[in-house]
Formats: C-alpha cells, structure tokens, sequence
C-alpha cells in the first residue's frame, strides 16, 4: 500500500499472481487502469483493479482474445456469454487433440515413414464436412450423368465417415485407406462401371432380398462342402436364378442367365466390399462377414450351369 490509497503495481503484481510486465501491458491497454499516482508518480491501483486483474488472467488462460476481454469490461457482452463461446471453442481444441493423439497412435502402431505421417496429418485435420466432401466429390465423379438406381446413390450418400470425437487409432487407419481408396482411379472406374449397368438396366430398387438370399443358400451350400460346378450347384442356380426372374417379370432363360451372371460379377468387386468395411470399421458398425466369396461361388455357378 502506498499513502493509503490502494497497491502499487509490485504489489497488485504479487496479488494477482501475474508480472509487473503484464500487469504494465494490461495497464497501457486499459484493462486493468490504475486509479491515480503517487506523489513519486507511480501508478496506484484499488481492488476493483485488483479484481480485473484476475478477470483478465483467468480469461487470458482460457484463450480469450484482448479484443473480448474489452468487450466484456466494457459490458459489450455478458461473462455468461462469453464462457459460452469459449467452452464451445474448447471442445473443438479437444476434439482436434484427441485425434491428432489417435493420429500419432496409429503412426507408432504402422511404423509409418514421413510421407504416410504428412498424409495422415493432412487429411486427419479436416473437419466432418471436408472428410465428407471427399466422398461426396467420389459419388459425384462416379454416379454423375448417369440416371443410377436413386436409391442406391441415396444409400452411398448417407453413409458417411464419421470419426467420433476420440478415434481409435485403427479408425484413424481406416479413414487414411478409405480416402486412397476413393481417390483410386482403377476403383472409381469399377464404380462408374456399376453405375452404367444399373442406369443400363432403370431399377429404382435395391432388392436387397436377393442379396440376402444368395447369401444365406449360398453360404449354406459353402458350408456343406457343394462344389459350384457340381448338379447341387445347378440345382442352386436354378433356384436363385428363378427367384431374380420372378422379382424382376422375366423369364429364366440362357441369355437372361448370362444377365444375371454380368449383374453380380460387376457389383461382385472385392474394394466395393473393403469400401463398405472400412466405413463400418471409421463408424463403429457391427463388423460384417466378407461376402466376396459368396458371390465368387455363386458366379463360379452361373459360369458352369
């Protein structure tokens, strides 16, 4: 105390747990303005500087800009606001750490050289909406101009990679191979050439209970030991083949088989199936068994009834 007036700029220093430097700099910006001087013409300060002081401080620490700091000294906006913003601006520096961490995690885990880490880097530090924007451009390039089956492009177009806000490491790892694999020209070829057939063929369905058939006879018939080429296969395909002519109003004959053949060795392709894996896997899905197999066996079939 000085004169009994109020601190001098050491001891409002002390008190507010900050230096004489930064409670000067506060000083000259107006933060923290002193109340007068002394007779030796050193600057004085009350409590009420005291307790702008430690505002400011704790402020400062949160990560709140100067310029709101004045705001709220000068009653432009409400502390309650204020911790708000800043708590929202908190949890996006959390979420951004978190995966960075996840980042470095599946960087020590693959033994990964400087080129993958710039990779993984770039690319782990989008947000939702430009990860997103990656697969969405993918769709665009390989449905575009093409009058596709709508439900199918609605399907692709809702299942999106979405990190959560602490990815494993192993999620991380799945969304730097997804983001290859959308951008492999040899797999955005395969997709456009699905995209043809189905425009090709104007289906607005997906007919999923076909899959769901051939997968649960099939994987039945795999199970058992029946061999493709063998009568029990043939007795398969006429099986399946009758249930596809019936869902689509046709009649089972050779060239409709040949159909049917085409329609599963193009949808048929191993890095469709490894696209929707690694989508479950960035999404925390239920893991799928590998359905490649399946309809390997099932065209193995066609190809020899």
């Amino acid at each position: 105390m000085d004169d009994g007036v109020g601190f001098l700029i050491g001891e409002l220093a002390r008190l507010g747990g900050v230096s004489v430097k930064t409670v000067r700099f506060y000083s000259d910006e107006g933060l923290v303005p002193p109340v007068g001087r002394n007779h030796a013409g050193q600057r004085v300060y009350d409590v009420r500087a005291l307790a702008r002081l430690e505002l400011v401080r704790t402020l400062r620490e949160l990560d709140v800009d100067l310029a709101t700091v004045r705001r709220l000294l000068e009653r432009g906006v409400t502390l309650a606001e204020i911790a708000a913003v800043h708590a929202e601006a908190l949890d996006a520096q959390i979420r951004t750490l978190r995966l960075r961490r996840a980042v470095l995690r599946a960087v020590a885990r693959r033994g990964s050289g400087p080129e993958e880490l710039k990779i993984m880097h770039e690319l782990a530090r989008l947000s939702a909406e430009e990860r997103n924007a990656i697969v969405h451009e993918f769709i665009d390039a390989t449905f575009g101009g093409l009058e596709a089956n709508p439900a199918f492009v609605a399907m692709m177009r809702s299942a999106m990679p979405e990190l959560p806000d602490d990815p494993e490491p192993e999620q991380v790892e799945a969304w730097i191979e997804l983001a290859g694999l959308v951008r492999d020209e040899e797999f955005r070829a395969a997709v456009r050439r699905m995209a043809e057939y189905q425009a090709e063929q104007g289906e607005a369905e997906l007919h999923g209970e076909l899959s769901q058939l051939i997968i649960e006879r099939v994987g039945a018939a795999r199970e058992a030991g029946v061999a493709p080429e063998s009568a029990e296969g043939g007795a398969m395909v006429d099986e399946l083949v009758g249930r596809y002519a019936e869902t689509f109003g046709v009649v089972d004959t050779p060239a409709y088989r040949r159909d049917v053949l085409r329609r599963v060795e193009v949808a048929n392709d191993p890095r469709a199936a490894r696209y929707w894996a690694l989508l479950g896997k960035i999404n925390g899905w239920p893991a799928q068994p590998d359905l490649v197999p399946v309809f390997d066996w099932f065209v193995a079939a066609l190809r020899a009834h």
